[in-house]
Order: C-alpha cells, then sequence, then structure tokens
C-alpha cells in the first residue's frame, strides 16, 4: 500500500538515542492510523548507528527504509536525499535527538489537512542553551529582514511538506541550500504551529558555533542578494564621505597650516575602512564559493546503499554494491 505519510530522520553519530526514538516514534505513528513509511539516512556515522538502523529494519521492514551515505555531507543533504525517497502526500522532518518529540506529528498532520502545503513548527519552550536560543533569535530577525522569508524559529526541523513541494524541492540541485527556506519559497500556502519541545535524549548537539555561523551564511547568500547589495552602498557612501574628509583637510592646510594632531585619528578611520573592505571581500568570497562549488558539478552525496523492499537478512548482508550518486 502506497503510505499517506512519510517521515525523514537525519542520523549521524545517534546510537545512544535511537532506542528510544524507536520505542516512541513507532508507537505514534501507529496510533495515526495512517500508511506510513520511516526513512532514515545515515549522514556518514562513525558509531554504531548503521547497525542499529539494519537492526530496526530486521525488525520493521514493512515501514522502514534506511538509506545510507558513503561520507558525511550534512543535514540537509541528508534531507534532500529522504526527500527524493519519499512516496507519501504529506512528508515530516524530524530530528533523531527526540528534542522535536514523535507525539506531535500528529499536530501537523491536522495542520496539512486543512488545506496547507507546509507547516513549520515553533517550540514553546526551547530546551536549548541560553547563549544558543538569544543567537538563534538574533538570527532569525536578521534573517527575516534579508531574505523575506518568514520562519519563526528556523532551527526546528519537525516540520510537514505537501507532495507539491517535495516535488519542487526535488528539482533543484543546489549545492549549498537551507531546506525549511527552500520548502517556503516553493509553498503556496504556509503556516506555523507550536509545538512541544525536550532535552535531547542523549549525546551531544551536532552544530558547533562555527557550523550555526555556515549554516546561516548559506541561508543568508542562497537566498538574498541583500548583503551584496548591502555593501554596494555601503562602499558608495564611504566614498563620497573619504572625499569629503580628503577636501575638507585640503581646505584646513590652506586656512591654518600643516598639522600633526589628527594623524591617530586618520589612522583610525583608515583602519576602519580597511576592516570593513575586508569584510565586504570576505562576502563576496562567499558568493563566489557558493558560484565555484555549483559549476563544478560534483555530486552533492553519495548514497552506497538503500535498505529497502528485499528480505531484511539478504538486503543488510549484501549492501547493494553500488553507489548512486545526486
Amino acid at each position: 500500500m502506497k503510505p499517506e505519510l512519510s517521515i525523514v530522520i537525519p542520523v549521524y553519530n545517534e546510537e545512544a538515542g535511537l532506542a528510544n526514538l524507536f520505542a516512541r516514534l513507532y508507537p505514534a505513528m501507529d496510533k495515526l492510523g495512517l500508511p506510513y513509511e520511516i526513512i532514515y539516512i545515515n549522514d556518514g556515522s562513525r558509531d554504531n548507528s548503521v547497525s542499529i538502523l539494519a537492526e530496526q529494519y530486521r525488525q520493521r521492514p514493512d515501514v522502514t527504509r534506511v538509506v545510507l551515505f558513503n561520507g558525511n555531507y550534512g543535514q540537509h543533504m541528508a534531507i534532500l536525499a529522504g526527500f527524493e525517497q519519499t512516496r507519501g502526500e504529506i512528508v515530516i522532518t524530524l530530528d533523531a535527538d527526540l528534542q522535536n518529540p514523535p507525539e506531535e506529528i500528529h499536530k501537523l498532520v491536522a495542520k496539512m489537512r486543512e488545506g496547507y502545503d507546509y507547516v513549520g513548527s515553533i517550540r514553546r519552550k526551547r530546551q536549548d542553551s541560553a547563549w544558543r536560543t538569544v543567537a538563534s533569535k538574533m538570527m532569525n530577525r536578521l534573517r527575516e529582514k534579508i531574505t523575506n522569508i518568514h520562519i519563526t524559529d528556523q532551527g526546528n526541523m519537525l516540520r510537514a511538506y505537501g507532495r507539491n513541494v517535495i516535488d519542487l524541492v526535488n528539482q533543484c540541485a543546489e549545492v549549498n541550500t537551507f531546506v525549511p527556506a527552500l520548502a517556503y519559497k516553493f509553498s503556496r500556502k504556509p503556516t506555523e504551529i507550536v509545538v512541544e519541545h525536550e532535552e535531547r535524549a542523549a549525546g551531544e548537539s551536532k552544530y558547533s558555533l562555527y557550523s550555526l555561523i555556515r549554516l546561516n551564511f548559506d541561508l543568508m547568500t542562497g537566498f538574498s542578494l541583500v548583503p551584496l547589495q548591502f555593501f554596494s552602498m555601503l562602499g558608495i557612501t564611504m566614498s563620497l564621505l573619504s572625499a569629503l574628509l580628503v577636501l575638507f583637510l585640503l581646505i584646513r592646510r590652506f586656512v591654518l597650516g600643516a598639522e600633526a594632531e589628527g594623524v591617530f585619528t586618520l589612522f583610525a578611520i583608515a583602519f576602519f575602512f580597511m576592516g570593513v573592505i575586508l569584510f565586504g571581500i570576505g562576502l563576496v568570497g562567499e558568493y563566489v564559493g557558493r558560484i565555484y562549488q555549483q559549476v563544478r558539478a560534483r555530486p552533492r552525496y553519495v548514497v552506497q546503499t538503500i535498505l529497502q523492499g528485499m528480505p531484511a537478512g539478504a538486503e543488510v548482508e549484501a549492501l547493494e554494491k553500488r553507489q548512486v550518486v545526486r
């Protein structure tokens, strides 16, 4: 039977929490009374996650599919690989760390049935650290002004997508992207709901401060030209101010004569300008780097094997000695 609901879960070094995920996810899905499938994407885990996922596939091959990458390509590439495997009319993304309770899935399904094709979620009470919560809220506001994408809680991956949105996302070949924002651009009728949020069940967050900064760079440079336009206007403004300053100093020299008291002020202004220029060059480099990665046309990820459809033992033992590139 074709599933009506598809759950996509990226997995990276989550061996400590997978058992709890299985214990809560499958009962929650069975309770819905809908034909469903659960697709796990192993994003190059270096722990025992692959064996645990394979064992779960053996136990529930009727609703479980496992996509195994040959390396680590990142959470959003894993989600895109999962999207390509989905068959349901409603697709839901879920993190494997149980910060998004599986028991909240029914709320998204109910909202989708009201006619929406994209349902985001807002964490009622975030269980993240204080610095991460504050930083996330600040970046959310900045990102919304730059990209005009209205996602209240961009860090929450518990989201639902209609088949029309998934089909459009699958046609894209972007190397660097932010899946919720990309889907938002394609949706006809998006909305958001409030969901519960829990502390990570086990293990540690896979997002470092650097990873979060990189993710926000991808988000802002991938969906807007405003940063480049801002620096263009800033450059014009600084050029005009510099010209006025030179004119002022020239007039002052002829009127009052040569003086050296303002040397350090001029140094400070020069260093400030140089800092702005270097930052602008770095920003341009971000866009050029995205172009460079895109024009190389290398595979976004490599699928080593997919556990599905065959007798569980034969599938897992063979591990299909093939590679699928996307």
